[in-house]
């Protein structure tokens, strides 16, 4: 299987993280930045790093840009330099796009670009912050949609022992548990047979209300009680 590839452009705080992780999931990443400094603490740490301006054609089309697979515009808080950068791999033929926006009106303008994704790292934390603060049981929440959600909860006290099938939560929530992280590891597709304990996690998938009226009928009034 081919490793994938990508250029990072910008090394802030989140272009930095992005990039690590990806190099901690077997990715080779290419990290771009003007600042020397930066480029220099990330040497030893990503696949390659290069001083650069990315809004100059000539650079980005001698480093190859065009044969990554994916090129990730993680630019701070620089609009025009953001949008130059976008219309550049564009138009050099990056297979995929994604760009950071810092605003709306920003992220509208990267989506009329035609970007693949657009990112809000700041909003989408606040949202995942937000609802860990007002449900205290879940522990982390990733928005598919405006509609959908998976999100993972603890498995409480009052569902301890009970098998999937007797919790029913498809039929009676219309949301369903896709994955069980329990202490010998994390059960992918569980079986309507497998057992629930307390303390595991429960990854849950479905709709917003859906997973809300999930939470309120099970987990917080038995907790309550």
């Amino acid at each position: 299987m081919k490793t994938q590839q990508f250029v990072v452009i910008g090394l802030g705080r989140f272009g930095s993280s992005l990039a690590l992780q990806l190099v901690d999931m077997g990715c080779e990443v290419l990290g771009i930045d003007r600042n020397e400094d930066v480029v220099d603490s990330m040497s030893e740490l990503l696949t390659h790093t290069v001083v650069a301006d990315a809004t100059d054609e000539d650079s980005l089309r001698s480093l190859g840009i065009r044969n990554f697979d994916c090129g990730i515009v993680a630019i701070g808080d620089d609009i025009q330099v953001s949008i130059l950068t976008t219309i550049l791999l564009k138009e050099l033929g990056v297979k995929k796009v994604v760009a950071k926006a810092i605003s709306v009106l920003h992220g509208r303008a990267l989506e009329k670009l035609g970007v693949d994704r657009v990112i809000y790292p700041e909003r989408d934390m606040g949202i995942r912050v937000a609802h860990q603060l007002v449900t205290p049981n879940l522990l982390d929440y990733l928005e598919l949609s405006k509609e959908y959600s998976i999100v993972e909860l603890n498995v409480p006290p009052c569902l301890d022992g009970k098998t999937l099938s007797e919790l029913n939560a498809r039929t009676r929530f219309g949301c369903s548990i896709v994955a069980l992280h329990t202490a010998n590891g994390i059960l992918i597709a569980p079986t309507a047979m497998d057992r629930l304990k307390a303390d595991d996690i429960m990854v849950i998938i479905g709709s917003n209300d859906n997973i809300a009226r999930f939470e309120d009928e099970v987990v917080n009034v038995n907790e309550e009680g």
